[in-house]
């Protein structure tokens, strides 16, 4: 009637009779024995993916760490101890980059790209950072794949990824950081870079914001010519690199225009208060 259950279909065959027919299934059978390969295969996939996103996270909270101390590199008396330090966090980085390529390898790393993008784009953007700082250039995706290209460090590494024991050759993994990474990474770094310009003003160093400003203009207008026919997320950050790019420039007005009357110490103040009121003209 009206407002009752609607009988499935299933329903009409006695419980007892579904049980039996449950028993009578044949685990042996060809049907079955495709069904278990393929879950054991998801089962396989599914875990390697949950290991690929803990490194990468990992590899992005050691990226995070070692951008936090390169803003030290402006402030600190003795720099190249800061550059060194950097270096050795960024080798441990690289370790679990290693891990990364050790699980991918015989995969399609396409299949696992979202597992690990958020790491790699960290990555691009510590060691962009630190090129940065040491050349005033920008490193070339050649240079950052150079760097993740491994080998086998001792014999145990060597007998477990090889099917021939008698094989001596160096086992080699590598893991290639995809274009979109890149882009993505380098879109980061500026944000670092405005903050870099922040901090050498109230240092009371008037050459690197002009220095930032060419470099960030450069790099505003090769992300132009990729415009709307790029991927939708290197679109959506060059707003923010947009945004980043004027903070500097209206450091550089600043320094130009009232540099001159201002104490060194108090530059910081003025810019600082400037981006905020281009924050709030923003609606940020």
């Amino acid at each position: 009637g009206s407002g009752g259950f609607r009988k499935r279909k299933h329903d009409n065959f006695p419980h007892g009779q579904r049980r039996e027919e449950k028993e009578n299934v044949n685990p042996s059978s060809a049907l079955m024995t495709s069904f278990k390969s393929f879950q054991l295969e998801l089962d396989t996939r599914h875990d390697k993916y949950e290991r690929l996103v803990k490194l990468s996270r990992d590899i992005t909270i050691e990226s995070k760490r070692t951008i936090f101390l390169l803003h030290r590199f402006t402030s600190a008396p003795n720099g190249e101890e800061i550059l060194n330090e950097s270096e050795v966090k960024l080798d441990a980085v690289r370790r679990k980059i290693k891990q990364v390529a050790q699980e991918l390898i015989g995969e399609d790393m396409y299949q696992f790209h979202r597992a690990v993008s958020p790491g790699l784009q960290e990555y691009v953007e510590a060691v962009s950072f630190q090129y940065f700082i040491k050349t005033r250039s920008l490193i070339s995706v050649e240079e950052i794949n150079k760097q993740l290209i491994f080998t086998a460090e001792n014999r145990e590494e060597t007998t477990n990824t090889t099917s021939n024991p008698h094989d001596k050759q160096p086992h080699t993994w590598s893991l290639k950081v995809t274009p979109v990474d890149y882009l993505l990474g380098v879109a980061d770094l500026t944000g670092e870079l405005m903050r870099l310009c922040i901090s050498s003003v109230g240092n009371g160093d008037i050459d690197t914001p002009f220095e930032l400003s060419q470099f960030l203009r450069q790099i505003y207008d090769g992300f132009t010519f990729i415009g709307n026919t790029g991927p939708y997320e290197v679109s959506k950050k060059l707003y923010t690199l947009k945004q980043s790019l004027a903070k500097v420039e209206n450091a550089c007005y600043t320094l130009k225009v009232r540099g001159s009357e201002i104490p060194k110490h108090m530059l910081a103040d003025v810019f600082s208060t400037k981006t905020e009121l281009i924050d709030q003209e923003e609606g940020l």
